[in-house]
């Protein structure tokens, strides 16, 4: 089946916003084994976008169109939409009633231009938006089959998920269930990665279950997409596979699915009844704002002390230690985290890092952690920020934190 998308706006269109919706909606496709023939971006112009709807209708068997479905002038995909069906616009009674009552529900008298958000053209299936106020539709123009999302990430993300995709399988004719397991690890690049998975049975870039790579530093996410019958043939082939994989990326494996490197530490600290006081130098503050910002960090995450003063003795494990141990007597938490960086002098450059010095103090003691790191300046701003969570998550899983990464330079 050839699947196209068609993104709108002048946002997009003219590179003052990155176009993060298509990677996504082209990433789940391919995940899902719907092949994307081709991706087609037009801003908020009539003709334009007329000329794009009618052209692709006669080149592909579905479109999915992200944007232009908001309640600004500027929004045009409805209309537009209409006009390439030859119909009208009509008031979607249904959608009209669910937009007031979420304003009402939230206290707000909902504003007349959003009424605009229920025009559809007559005779589109209405796709629904459980989270916004921009519903999804889908229309046949010429022998294509339309199927129209709203700009919004998280609106998108979760409608292509639930509504989108299930239809495009069933008008592709293709049966049966998919799954697909991420394993989210740091400390190792693509290639090491390939490496250290390879030979397992049934498991390659063409094979029954498909393995793929996406590097977003510091992170790499480690992807098996695999389809089945059923769920219980889903379980039959990616069990033993997720095992394996799983036990080859062994300690450098920081959470899985939806987890979060910072979420598994809250729930871990959480569990035991522990709490976190952080100190950190140069990383502006990204290792309390990961942590503060989970539901539930009210009552495990203490204190953030963020400043770009070294302590006297500068960075050292040493300096990193008597850090921790202090902020862990002071702050009254059972557990401290203290991140020290020493930034190179001069402007960024190949060889520009810092040396990153970790130190960690709980019931059982204090252990250290020192490497260096190379880059630009926000490269090893976020690099530190991730071995710091990363050594304090395996000092709660009893795991070494001293084994060595690949983004470290001698």
């Amino acid at each position: 089946m050839r699947v196209e998308i068609l993104c709108t706006g002048d946002e997009i269109l003219t590179g003052k916003t990155i176009n993060t919706n298509y990677s996504h909606i082209a990433r789940r496709l391919t995940e899902v084994g719907l092949d994307v023939q081709r991706g087609t971006t037009v801003g908020d112009d009539r003709a334009s976008l007329l000329a794009a709807f009618r052209e692709a209708g006669a080149r592909a068997d579905a479109v999915i169109v992200n944007g232009g479905l908001g309640p600004t002038v500027d929004d045009l995909s409805q209309e537009v939409a209409a006009e390439a069906c030859g119909v009208p616009l009509i008031l979607n009674e249904h959608w009209l009633t669910r937009m007031t009552e979420s304003y009402a529900r939230r206290g707000r008298v909902m504003p007349t231009n959003n009424k605009k958000q229920a025009m559809l053209p007559e005779g589109a299936e209405l796709i629904d938006n459980p989270i916004g106020t921009a519903c999804g539709f889908a229309v046949t123009i010429g022998k294509t089959r339309f199927l129209f999302t709203p700009g919004v990430p998280r609106e998108m993300r979760r409608m292509l998920d639930e509504q989108v995709i299930p239809r495009l399988l069933k008008l592709g004719g293709i049966t049966g269930v998919t799954r697909l397991k991420r394993f989210h690890t740091f400390g190792i690049g693509e290639s090491r990665a390939d490496e250290m998975l390879a030979g397992i049975p049934g498991l390659a870039i063409d094979s029954e279950i498909k393995l793929g790579f996406q590097a977003h530093y510091p992170q790499l996410e480690t992807k098996l997409a695999v389809r089945g019958d059923d769920a219980d043939d889903l379980a039959r082939k990616l069990t033993p596979v997720e095992t394996e994989v799983r036990r080859r990326l062994g300690n450098f494996v920081v959470a899985e699915d939806e987890q979060t490197l910072e979420g598994i530490l809250l729930a871990k600290l959480d569990a035991d009844g522990h709490t976190l006081s952080v100190a950190e130098t140069f990383t502006g503050g990204t290792i309390a704002a990961r942590i503060a910002s989970l539901p539930g960090a009210e009552t495990v995450f203490k204190s953030g002390t963020i400043t770009r003063t070294l302590p006297a003795g500068g960075a050292s494990e040493e300096t990193a230690a008597r850090t921790a141990g202090d902020l862990r007597r002071e702050s009254g938490a059972s557990h401290a985290l203290a991140v020290l960086m020493h930034l190179d002098d001069g402007a960024d450059r190949p060889d520009f890092g810092a040396a990153i010095c970790i130190g960690i103090a709980d019931p059982h003691g204090t252990v250290t952690r020192q490497a260096r790191l190379a880059g630009g300046r926000d490269w090893v701003r976020i690099g530190a920020a991730e071995l710091g969570l990363d050594c304090l998550r395996r000092r709660l899983l009893g795991l070494p934190v001293d084994e060595r990464i690949d983004f470290e330079r001698r």
